[in-house]
């Protein structure tokens, strides 16, 4: 396997971006809607395949696309190629905040496992596909399920996910991680999930009634807060007929209801 090199650079803080600099006839992949902007000279098509293997017929694309349905995301993904002359630049972003990590494939053994939504884009050569979690537990209890990304090649690929990451290496340890705080491992990292302690704990500790365990010889990507911990905060904190507002102070919150005509 033989991916294009490409070059890159990453801009923001909190909503980061990654601009990728394609020489002429280079293309990248990525996840449908993930663009935000490109130069002229840049075509893009979407297609069901990633390119990886170009040999396939129509009907093991369409398989290739349905697996990749499995896991919520489209059955296409976007193909952006520098047709022009000199080099051009591309950006992708996703649609929540979060950080952008770019990861050498060659350099983790060419395979890396990932929660559902952590694809961003990567260059032609990648090969997007899935992951089936073996091990019934951690398929149930798991946050992800049974399903799983799995992105395989020699060149650069680039994950999305929210808050803060957090890289570690594991050379035999065990790590105890929120089932929703894990973004990828690679080669080498079993994944299981193990009751969050006694019964007390696990209905009324706040951690869940489950951790995921990570053990074994590889890298580890975690996130400080996954998107589905910041969506359930902004519905708890949101207005509605029946409930009590959460205002930003209480009294001002109030007071700004009142004035506002919500007396709620």
């Amino acid at each position: 396997m033989k991916c294009e090199e490409i070059d890159y650079e990453i801009f923001g803080d909190d909503m980061q971006t990654v601009e990728v600099e394609l020489d002429p006839y280079e293309t990248v992949i990525a996840e449908a809607g993930a663009m935000n902007w490109m130069e002229d000279s840049i075509n893009f098509e979407a297609k069901m395949g990633d390119g990886s293997e170009p040999e396939k017929g129509i009907f093991g694309k369409l398989f290739d696309g349905a697996k990749r349905a499995l896991t919520g995301e489209s059955l296409f993904i976007t193909h952006f190629t520098n047709v022009g002359q000199g080099k051009k630049r591309v950006a992708f972003a996703a649609p929540y905040p979060g950080k952008i990590v770019p990861v050498d494939m060659a350099r983790i053994g060419e395979r890396i496992i990932c929660q559902k939504d952590a694809f961003l884009c990567a260059a032609l050569g990648t090969k997007v596909s899935i992951a089936f979690n073996r091990r019934l537990g951690a398929g149930f209890f798991g946050g992800e399920g049974f399903i799983l990304q799995k992105l395989e090649g020699d060149g650069m690929a680039f994950l999305h996910a929210g808050g803060t990451i957090v890289k570690k290496q594991l050379n035999g340890q065990t790590l105890k991680v929120d089932t929703g705080c894990i973004v990828g491992f690679t080669d080498g990292i079993t994944y299981d999930i193990q009751r969050a302690g006694n019964l007390k704990s696990m209905f009324f500790g706040g951690e869940g009634l489950f951790l995921a365990t990570l053990s074994g010889y590889g890298t580890v990507y975690l996130q400080s807060l996954p998107f589905s911990r910041l969506a359930d905060r902004i519905i708890q904190s949101a207005p509605s007929s029946g409930g009590n507002r959460k205002g930003e102070g209480s009294v001002l919150g109030g007071l700004g209801d009142l004035l506002n005509g919500d007396n709620r």
